[in-house]
């Protein structure tokens, strides 16, 4: 084994906080966990809440479905479907806990709380503070930098967070150093590691994902790119793959109940990364083993993308997925090293600065490019056709390049993310 043990047990330990099970858009999720531990601590249902957002947040929820609602959607609604669910243990599945009879009772409580949504003035691009009000009595709940992480819950000003960790220390303070994160030991982690301790993540990622793109096919879901682009199965291999990356996507965003297996705290990244690899590994005829050790290429690149591109930002994070699937299909077909640093370079030099303009129906289209950049980043390299140091943002050396990536994304986009949230508030 080339890898030393440290980062072998640095990326199970990635692999373990990323892939997540989560039931709908994750940002609306995450506001309907904080609902739902603002409801217990409270000890009833609030008269009352005041909502302060990230923009970002904002963004990614307006115009998205909450599952199990009837189909609401926003902000008001993601409280409230939290506030009746009442399971915070739950985390971003909290949602799993509401039944057939529950939309009514969450349209009764919209109708009698009184509501408070502004902007918070912060420099998290995923924040957000619940605070609420019942009976005398006020609540405030904070969830900061992730979708779980909970900083503070307080009741009438007393500091009671612990007791709303769910037996863990914060999120923040446990979460793996993404630093360890290079394409390199990437692959190297891939070819030869034991996938043992992470081998029921990766068997719930496709299984979990491909269901729900199967679910988006047959019904009516969104905009149905994912039937578009199918074309009842007439379509290619590489439409295949597209297609039924936008099915997940297309369900996913308009509220259909199945869960999603998620890459960096979004179920449309979880679902990017893994389907395709799925659609190309069946179509091979590819062994159990060999699909998985690609999918771990698929989700690490995608992770090690985003950890310099942050949480929630202007660039598409579906970008970022669709170029580690293609490294996964790299992977897959033999791909060595510098046939999949080249498959990265390619698919990043492709789309990158596509805007995120928050969760819809238009991101399973988007999610269906992402995948063509990523299998047309694979087909260039196979070829032996390449992007050079000096093409626009590509420089010399895959690290280099991902990591103008991230300075794009973090840095240079910080004005066209805050313009994007001032054109969707009107």
């Amino acid at each position: 084994m080339s890898l030393p043990q440290t980062t072998i047990q640095a990326y199970y330990a990635i692999l373990r906080e990323e892939l997540l099970v989560a039931m709908g858009c994750t940002e609306p999720i995450a506001i309907a966990y904080g609902a739902a531990i603002l409801r217990r601590a409270l000890g009833r249902e609030p008269e009352a809440v005041q909502a302060r957002l990230s923009g970002n947040i904002i963004k990614n929820v307006k115009s998205v479905v909450v599952p199990a609602t009837g189909g609401l959607h926003g902000i008001q609604a993601a409280i409230a479907a939290g506030v009746v669910a009442n399971a915070p243990e739950k985390k971003l599945e909290v949602l799993t806990a509401l039944t057939d009879q529950d939309p009514p009772k969450i349209r009764a409580f919209l109708d009698r709380c009184r509501f408070q949504v502004e902007e918070m003035d912060t420099i998290h691009p995923f924040d957000l503070l619940l605070t609420g009000e019942g009976d005398g009595h006020s609540v405030s709940v904070r969830i900061c930098k992730t979708h779980t992480n909970v900083v503070l819950v307080s009741s009438d000003s007393r500091d009671i967070t612990a007791d709303y960790l769910i037996a863990q220390e914060r999120e923040e303070d446990r979460r793996t150093d993404r630093s360890v994160l290079n394409v390199r030991d990437i692959v190297a982690f891939a070819r030869e590691a034991d996938l043992g301790p992470v081998e029921d993540l990766l068997l719930r990622q496709i299984q979990l994902n491909m269901a729900i793109a199967q679910e988006g096919l047959k019904g009516g879901w969104g905009a149905s790119i994912g039937k578009v682009l199918y074309q009842e199965g007439k379509a290619s291999l590489r439409d295949q793959a597209r297609a039924l990356s936008a099915a997940g996507s297309d369900a996913r965003m308009s509220g259909c109940e199945l869960p999603v297996a998620i890459i960096s705290g979004s179920g449309n990244q979880g679902i990017t990364a893994s389907i395709p690899v799925a659609v190309y590994g069946q179509a091979m005829g590819v062994d159990q083993d060999t699909l998985l050790r690609a999918l771990v290429v698929s989700d690490l690149i995608t992770i090690h993308q985003k950890t310099g591109i942050g949480c929630l930002s202007a660039y598409c994070g579906a970008i970022s997925a669709g170029c580690g699937c293609g490294c996964g299909i790299c992977y897959l077909h033999g791909g060595d090293l510098d046939q999949i640093s080249h498959t990265l370079v390619n698919a990043v030099a492709i789309l990158s600065g596509t805007i995120c303009d928050g969760a819809k129906a238009s991101c399973a289209a988007k999610i269906a490019m992402a995948v063509e950049a990523g299998i047309l980043g694979f087909e260039m390299t196979r070829q032996g056709q390449e992007f050079f140091g000096g093409d626009g943002i590509v420089t010399k050396g895959v690290e280099n390049t991902i990591r103008n990536i991230g300075q794009l994304a973090r840095q240079g986009m910080q004005e066209t993310d805050k313009e994007i949230i001032r054109i969707m508030l009107g």
